[in-house]
């Protein structure tokens, strides 16, 4: 029976995990709801563009072959230009047909034209009609660039590329960053059907790669950042109250074996993903998931190896248990901040995953007072009792 409530409780956890789960790939499946500050600009389209934060709203209208767009670019500055651009020859700068704005002097955003020939944007017309271009500059935080394009003769699919990058004291427009989210942030539109094709050649309102990289990041985070914390809590904390023996150990090795066999799931599509990822943050991130890989298949090894408690080497195997433990905790955690910084989520994933390590570190806390507080009384009460020749009423100390 007690057995029974253990596993249930259990699959009552993992349900709200997965429904969180699914709930944060379907908000990254398509674009947020959002309300643009003038009621009038309602578009029927919008892609959540792979990286930097970024949207695309629009709306086509084939009498005239021209698009109605709203380009969305967050997590910026007062002193950060942004840009969107159409290539019709390839995904590069070189090229663009650019749609720029930045907050000028007077505090106000300013857009305009740029046609890139160079490495530096200088305002002027572009190849194709912009009969209307306008920006807004919204919480300090967010740039939207609002324009009517006339779309070149005969075509609908294009490559766009966004990008994001510093205005100098002096009023200079800075390079863009190379990181490797600046370097990809470029895909293929098509504003009659709204598909978008990223460099793999698979198409949908999302990337497949992009898909790949979601689905990636919200195993990681609910197994080797989730479970695995509160399965080591449960160990650790759980165990000091006797009536839950031995239902702690169950629900320990319960939780942090489907911790486990999701993170193989998580690790095998970080290697999927290692060879589209370039850079040096891509390459200590996926190091770092291949040694917690290593780490935690030692670790479900030595459940077989684990001594009696009353075996003379079950001390030296719980050291071994608890630093392996602990490590790959302490390597998932700090991994999973660089793969934040890798796929570049929308800010909430991130601060959302932060309030989960404070409500966590907080529960430990109390946790451990608690548990101390049990140990010291119960030491206190055993050391009242007598102790017999035979063996029993002997105090015996439990080592945590």
């Amino acid at each position: 029976m007690r057995k029974a409530v253990v596993f249930s409780s259990f699959l009552i956890i993992l349900a709200v995990f997965t429904s969180a789960a699914a709930a944060a790939y379907t908000q990254l499946d398509g674009c947020p709801s959002y309300t643009f500050s003038n009621n009038n600009h309602l578009y029927a389209n919008c892609n959540p563009l792979p990286t930097l934060d970024s949207y695309l709203h629009w709306n086509y209208h084939p009498s005239n072959h021209t698009v109605d767009i709203a380009y969305r670019h967050t997590g910026i500055t007062s002193s950060n230009w942004v840009a969107w651009s159409l290539n019709p020859t390839g995904p590069h700068m070189i090229g663009a047909q650019c749609l720029v704005a930045f907050v000028n002097s007077t505090g106000l955003p300013h857009p305009f034209t740029s046609s890139i020939t160079g490495y530096t944007l200088q305002e002027g017309p572009l190849s194709f009609g912009v009969p209307r271009i306008a920006a807004e500059f919204r919480n300090n935080t967010e740039m939207i660039i609002y324009a009517t394009i006339e779309l070149p003769p005969g075509r609908t699919n294009f490559t766009h590329i966004w990008q994001h990058g510093i205005v100098s004291s002096s009023g200079a427009f800075q390079a863009h960053p190379m990181t490797p989210q600046h370097l990809t942030s470029f895909a293929t539109i098509d504003f009659a059907t709204g598909r978008s094709i990223d460099t793999s050649g698979a198409g949908g309102g999302v990337s497949k790669t992009q898909r790949l990289r979601t689905i990636h990041g919200i195993i990681n985070v609910v197994s080797w950042g989730m479970m695995m914390p509160i399965g080591a809590m449960i160990a650790r904390f759980v165990k000091v109250f006797q009536p839950l023996n031995p239902s702690w150990f169950y629900l320990h090795v319960t939780c942090q074996t489907l911790a486990y066999l999701l993170g193989v799931a998580g690790w095998a599509t970080g290697l999927n993903l290692g060879s589209r990822t370039p850079g040096i943050v891509r390459t200590v991130h996926r190091n770092i998931g291949i040694t917690l890989f290593t780490l935690a298949t030692l670790q479900v090894m030595s459940l077989g190896l684990r001594p009696k408690p009353d075996h003379k080497y079950r001390t030296f195997w719980n050291f071994y248990h608890h630093s392996i433990g602990y490590s790959v905790i302490a390597l998932s955690i700090g991994n999973i901040f660089m793969g934040f910084d890798i796929l570049y989520p929308e800010k909430k994933w991130k601060r959302a995953y932060i309030i989960f390590l404070i409500v966590i570190g907080a529960v430990a806390v109390c946790l451990e007072v608690l548990k101390c507080f049990v140990v010291i009384r119960r030491k206190r009460d055993t050391s009242k009792q007598p102790q017999t020749v035979n063996g029993e009423n002997v105090l015996r100390l439990i080592i945590f």
